[in-house]
């Protein structure tokens, strides 16, 4: 069974810069798409950000032009570069297929300060 560990969380001011680090524990991203995920308190959980086979990344339109989606297969990891955070995307942030086809991680929790 995969294991995904998400990592890079915190806490950051309204404008920062994070970087979200997920772990895969099998070599499962050269050929599953995968994606970033969060969810806010009382919110359902959304996909913001996914990275195909073929690195073909899609956005949501809120995080367009201020997060990254990236992948190092070599180290079954993909990132989530994230820049001018805003205080409405405090959130825990989850990676997994689109599908959600693996079991959740933890999380990693993102708190940004107004």
């Amino acid at each position: 069974q995969v294991q995904l560990v998400e990592s890079g969380g915190g806490l950051v001011q309204a404008g920062g810069s994070l970087r979200l680090s997920c772990a895969a524990s099998g070599s499962i991203l050269s050929i599953l798409a995968m994606g970033w995920y969060r969810q806010a308190p009382g919110n359902q959980r959304e996909l913001v950000a996914s990275v195909t086979g073929g690195s073909y990344t899609n956005y949501a339109d809120s995080v367009k032009g201020r997060f990254t989606i990236s992948r190092d297969i070599a180290k079954n990891t993909v990132y989530l570069q994230m820049n001018s955070l805003k205080p409405e995307e405090t959130a825990v942030y989850y990676c997994n297929t689109p599908g959600m086809r693996f079991p959740w991680g933890q999380g990693t929790q993102v708190t940004v300060s107004s």
